[in-house]
């Protein structure tokens, strides 16, 4: 139709592995999105981010005070975008520390706040995808939260931003399977089906 534009996605990879389970899983879901998608993708490692000093002045500002780094970029990226797609590997049953730090600079793109200080979300409407991969063993994996602890704090940040996450999966045991499997890839297949 006249007038449409394509959907921006933004890929935030957390993972420092490049060739690692979940750049694998990220590199399938964006391979299965349709083709008039706009898709920004980014490494984390790769990104210069100074760790937030908790002055909170960013919540008046709307802006980091901090000197310009890609945090600024990123949340500039996030602004604009139509859905996200978020991939960590599972460190402490979290997020890796890299994707952490970034969040945290990122959270006056992320969620307004009212005078009263309730918070006030950003992106309502848009949609997220998460993939997350550890080395504990199935079904250590999911007893012990691994995959599912990095999915509950994507989802506290998502949630209080307006992000609705419409998919997750989680993959334990790739220290021996650092493979994904054929039902795997389609898992991912299938996430990028729910963005859209």
């Amino acid at each position: 139709m006249a007038g449409e534009r394509s959907m921006k996605v933004v890929v935030i990879n957390g993972s420092p592995r490049r060739g690692g389970v979940v750049s694998q899983m990220l590199g399938h879901v964006v391979a299965a999105l349709p083709q008039d998608c706009t898709v920004e993708s980014l490494t984390v490692c790769d990104l210069r981010v100074r760790p937030c000093t908790g002055c909170m002045r960013c919540r008046s500002l709307g802006r980091c005070v901090l000197p310009e780094d890609d945090a600024h970029r990123v949340a500039g990226m996030i602004r604009a975008c139509d859905a996200l797609v978020v991939g960590s590997p599972c460190y402490w049953g979290n997020m890796s520390g890299e994707l952490k730090v970034l969040f945290d600079r990122m959270v006056y793109a992320l969620m307004g706040e009212r005078e009263n200080g309730l918070p006030v979300a950003l992106h309502k409407g848009k949609r997220a995808v998460l993939v997350s991969a550890c080395n504990t063993v199935w079904p250590f994996s999911v007893w012990f939260r691994q995959t599912g602890g990095v999915f509950r704090s994507l989802r506290e940040i998502l949630r209080w931003s307006g992000f609705r996450v419409v998919g997750t999966f989680g993959k334990g045991g790739c220290r021996k399977h650092g493979e994904l499997t054929p039902r795997e890839i389609g898992k991912c297949e299938k996430l990028a089906k729910r963005i859209c």
